[in-house]
């Protein structure tokens, strides 16, 4: 395991890259329906998604395409373009707020816009912390659809993680178990065209990036924490956020339980540590 940013971040690296700040992107593409078929069956959802579409189903579109000379080592498109080229080599997909205004329409045209809102430098346990803000916005037919603001943060790679012990009896006992496998997982990357090498290249994880193995999406616990909410409630889900914590692993249980406020839904790992808590908020 090789650290690629021993010094620490430059103010001139930091005000180069709050460059970005402003930075637009606007896609388009029609959301058709065998895309968000193959995205419910990697997460084990219903796939009869012109009657109910899978959760988070706008993550089934709109996935960033590059050829093989613009992919990095770690298996991500290189860095630049709308994003900063921010030099810390772990990149993860830390939270998201989203805002669903009108279900999206099958087979029709849509139109996302991405806008870079925000690149803020931090010191942690674990060094320098580069957050880096992104609005979404989906329109259809002239309509907002459904807005979503994610952060997204960079940091050096730090210590080993310490192999996961399961705790006895579960930390859990009466949530909903999930134990997805490095299948699940490829599968997962598959459907949102995801090669970050973490998720299905054990040796590359194990030995560069120092995680005791496969790590589970981030985006894939996000999707099971909202069908736990939702179920929970039976009702629309008008609004929902999560924040990641702790990373999960292939092949080890996930309990999936409601929190301890209204709305409130967390993922947690085999030791007792929250990897993920999320929070719905629902129609009237």
């Amino acid at each position: 395991m090789t650290e690629t940013h021993l010094k620490p971040i430059s103010p001139s690296e930091i005000e180069a890259w709050r460059g970005h700040i402003g930075r637009q992107d606007t896609r388009h593409q029609r959301l058709d329906v065998e895309s968000l078929r193959r995205f419910a069956a990697a997460q084990g959802a219903d796939m009869d998604v012109e009657r109910q579409p899978p959760p988070l189903a706008h993550w089934a579109y709109f996935l960033e395409t590059v050829g093989p000379e613009s992919i990095g080592p770690d298996g991500h498109p290189k860095r630049g373009g709308l994003l900063p080229p921010v030099s810390l080599p772990r990149r993860m997909f830390a939270a998201a707020t989203m805002t669903f205004t009108a279900p999206l329409l099958l087979d029709a045209e849509a139109e996302l816009t991405l806008t870079v809102t925000d690149v803020r430098h931090r010191t942690g346990k674990t060094g320098d912390l580069v957050f880096v803000e992104v609005d979404r916005r989906i329109d259809q037919d002239g309509r907002e659809r459904l807005t979503e603001h994610q952060t997204i943060v960079y940091r050096g790679l730090g210590e080993p993680v310490a192999p996961i012990r399961p705790i006895d009896p579960p930390p859990h006992g009466d949530a909903r178990v999930w134990r997805p496998g490095p299948t699940d997982l490829f599968r997962f990357s598959a459907v949102t065209f995801n090669s970050h090498r973490i998720h299905y290249d054990a040796p590359y994880a194990t030995r560069e990036e120092g995680y005791p193995g496969l790590v589970v999406h981030g985006p894939f616990t996000a999707a099971k924490l909202y069908s736990l909410a939702y179920e929970r409630a039976g009702k629309p889900v008008r609004r929902f956020e999560f924040r990641a914590t702790a990373p999960l692993f292939a092949g080890q249980p996930v309990y999936l339980a409601p929190g301890s406020e209204a709305g409130e839904v967390q993922a947690i790992r085999c030791d007792g540590a929250v990897s993920m808590t999320a929070r719905a908020d629902f129609e009237s």
